[in-house]
């Protein structure tokens, strides 16, 4: 557990306040009380309204409970200390109740890319762990890329011969691309059948085939990456998806199984996510329900077609057409000649109710204006409309869904820039959470603190129910207020810092402090082209402070400013604190932070930090933040 959780206000001394904070921390502190630096008004008068709540109006009758405040411009130091152990002491602001009447349209929802990956794009492990990690971490959409199982191999025997295959072509493989996690979770062995024996199926589909059969399977096709099995994904889902929010989560599917295989699903996932799915509304989808609506459901995003252009079931399995059903055109690994797309049956298009992903053409095109439909868009792609049609995107994603996800050549599975994509108006921004770079730092400023669902800018929504309207010409620039932003951050002192990854001593660390505020550049609201195509990571305005030394540095008060930083929306921006090792070479990330502009808090706080690898950590950087937006 954080040293930094709330303290009891009951039975606590000046000792164990004094000894929540590191030496340099408390040196500090003891200046902030002594009003040799006192608190700015507002937050002093957040420190009495804490105080107040805390001990009640009733004049305290222990000695060891500190005193109120006898004057308006004066703290003592163990009401300091007790304020800033507590949660008002953070630098970020508790998110308000989210409203959740609106249309799904009017929601930035938490994704996962490739979610059965554990590590890189192109021989990392796959494992339903995965699936049950992000879905804790407060993801609520999903990817599971479905290609058929082997027919005559057991499970057991793929697994063998893709170990194989993987390990003959390994040493050409660079060895930075190694997995960062562990082995995945078992796979459940098929059924081997003999002469004569009857096949074990999953009930209640029966086979109309000699041939044996064996479950879908999940993977990144193309790749050497390892497989899993379709049906214990589906199991994990069931189990995780809603452990800490029981708002909708999105399953996203890229289907590459053949037609008997998708009726394997289609059985599979109304077996197992039985009482989850959405059912289809009287009358056809005319409108999008509110998230509020399908509190404990699961949607499927799934290729819809028309039923009179499909089959529901296929005679045999002796041709497997295992190309892409997907809408998805990030595939840069797979050979042209293997894109040709393939049929999905009608009782899996079925699934897909309000989120019935159509192929994007344009944005005048008859699907975009179908209530229900969603584009996926890969980061180029989506690019080039946003140049050719940059308010009529921004405009159709007030109102309809859209997803984008990053390149098929980021091997490594790094990331585009969300906030671009954000900006934009897009709800689903698939993210790479196999590594924590700067785009996952920024999805965790949007995310922080939520249920993974954040209701967009007032200017960013479309209609309410009933009232929804077509596409316009309105822009991002027109739609929401621009705000000139001037901050001044004060770094003080840091305590119980987290090593670099494989570092164990913290005597040979040295820490400095990286500030990067994250905003919208003019060519986002313009239409023009935007610099790196929304794959820039770094910060417009950056500072950097002196390095110091070990885990509980003191830095100083070194002063980092931003002076009138145009074309801010609040909602929108972020500021970004790194903590990096100052050493030969590369600088190791140690821990880190990201907070939403509208969050972040005034006066002196302690910005409480990630470690490299995303996991809280014990440590706290003292700061005194002043914000003016006008």
């Amino acid at each position: 557990m954080s040293s930094y959780s709330t303290v009891p206000t009951k039975q606590f001394s000046n000792l164990s306040l004094s000894q929540s904070f590191s030496p340099a921390v408390l040196t500090h502190l003891k200046s902030i009380a002594s009003n040799e630096h006192p608190l700015l008004a507002s937050q002093l008068q957040e420190l009495q309204s804490y105080l107040s709540k805390a001990h009640g109006d009733a004049k305290p009758d222990s000695q060891n409970a500190p005193s109120q405040t006898s004057s308006h411009d004066s703290v003592n130091l163990e009401q300091l200390l007790e304020y800033m152990a507590s949660p008002e002491g953070n630098v970020m602001k508790p998110l308000p109740d989210t409203d959740l009447s609106y249309p799904i349209s009017n929601y930035f929802i938490n994704s996962s890319h490739n979610t059965y990956l554990t590590g890189n794009q192109l021989y990392s492990e796959s494992s339903t762990d995965a699936y049950k990690n992000v879905l804790l971490r407060g993801c609520r959409c999903i990817e599971i890329d479905v290609w058929d199982g082997d027919e005559k191999l057991s499970t057991t025997e793929a697994k063998e011969k893709a170990a194989g295959n993987k390990h003959k072509y390994r040493p050409q493989l660079p060895r930075s691309l190694s997995p960062r996690h562990g082995k995945p979770s078992s796979v459940r062995d098929s059924t081997n059948s003999s002469a004569g024996q009857t096949l074990s199926m999953p009930t209640p589909w029966q086979s109309t085939s000699n041939a044996a059969r064996a479950e879908p399977r999940v993977l990144h096709g193309y790749t050497l990456t390892k497989e899993i099995a379709f049906r214990d994904v589906c199991v994990a889902i069931r189990e995780a998806a809603f452990v800490t929010s029981d708002l909708p989560v999105i399953v996203s599917l890229e289907v590459h199984a053949g037609k008997e295989q998708q009726e394997v699903m289609v059985e599979i996932i109304e077996q197992i996510w039985n009482g989850l799915l959405v059912k289809p509304p009287a009358g056809g989808c005319q409108q999008l329900p509110s998230p509020g609506e399908l509190r404990g459901k699961i949607l499927i995003k799934v290729k819809h077609v028309a039923p009179e252009r499909t089959t529901t079931k296929a005679p045999s399995l002796r041709r497997k057409d295992t190309t892409s059903s997907s809408d998805s055109d990030n595939q840069g690994s797979v050979d042209s000649k293997q894109k040709k797309k393939s049929s999905i049956i009608e009782p899996l298009s079925a699934l897909g109710v309000y989120t019935r992903s159509y192929h994007f053409k344009d944005l005048s095109s008859s699907e975009a204006a179908v209530p229900c439909h969603i584009f996926s868009l890969s980061e180029k792609k989506f690019m080039d409309v946003h140049e050719s049609h940059g308010p009529t995107l921004f405009s159709h994603n007030r109102n309809y869904l859209m997803r984008a996800f990053p390149s098929g050549t980021r091997i490594t599975s790094s990331n585009l820039n969300p906030a671009v994509f954000w900006r934009k108006g897009v709800q689903i921004v698939a993210l790479n959470w196999q590594k924590y770079d700067a785009g996952v730092m920024l999805n965790e400023g949007m995310f922080a603190g939520s249920v993974g669902w954040v209701l967009k800018p007032r200017g960013y929504r479309g209609q309410r129910q009933g009232q929804q309207s077509g596409v316009s010409d309105e822009s991002q620039s027109e739609a929401i207020a621009h705000k000139t932003l001037s901050l001044s951050i004060q770094i003080l002192a840091a305590q119980e810092l987290p090593l670099p990854v494989g570092d164990r001593k913290p005597d040979g660390f040295r820490p400095y402090v990286k500030c990067e505020l994250h905003i919208e550049q003019p060519e986002e609201r313009t239409g023009a082209s935007i610099e790196g195509g929304g794959r820039s990571m770094d910060g417009e305005c950056k500072f950097k402070s002196r390095s110091s030394r070990g885990i509980e540095p003191n830095f100083g008060g070194e002063r980092a400013e931003f002076a009138e930083v145009h074309g801010v929306v609040e909602e929108l921006s972020f500021l970004r604190f790194k903590i990096q090792d100052d050493e030969i070479g590369k600088d190791d990330l140690a821990a880190w932070a990201c907070i939403r502009l509208d969050r972040l808090k005034e006066g002196y706080r302690l910005v409480r930090l990630l470690d490299a690898n995303g996991d809280r950590s014990r440590g706290a950087l003292l700061v005194k933040i002043t914000k003016s937006l006008f």
